[in-house]
C-alpha cells in the first residue's frame, strides 16, 4: 500500500525553499514598509512577524504547487 504523505526530504526542501524565497520577498520590499514593520537586527519587533507571514504564505503556495504535482 503506497503511502501519499511525502517523504521528509520533500518537506524539508519545501520549507526551505518557501523560507528562502519569503525572505528575499521581504528584504525587497522591506525598504517601503513602514518602520514599525521594519526589522532591526537582534530584536524582536513587528518586522520579524511580517516576515513570518510572507514566508508562511509562500508555503503554502509550495505546498499547493506541490500537491497538484
Amino acid at each position: 500500500m503506497a503511502d501519499s504523505r511525502p517523504s521528509a526530504w520533500g518537506n524539508f526542501s519545501e520549507a526551505l525553499v518557501a523560507v528562502l524565497v519569503g525572505n528575499l520577498i521581504y528584504f525587497f520590499v522591506m525598504p517601503h514598509l513602514p518602520l514599525s514593520a521594519q526589522h532591526r537586527v537582534f530584536r524582536q519587533d513587528w518586522g520579524v512577524v511580517v516576515d513570518f507571514v510572507i514566508c508562511l504564505c509562500v508555503f503554502w503556495l509550495v505546498k499547493i504547487v506541490a500537491r497538484k504535482r
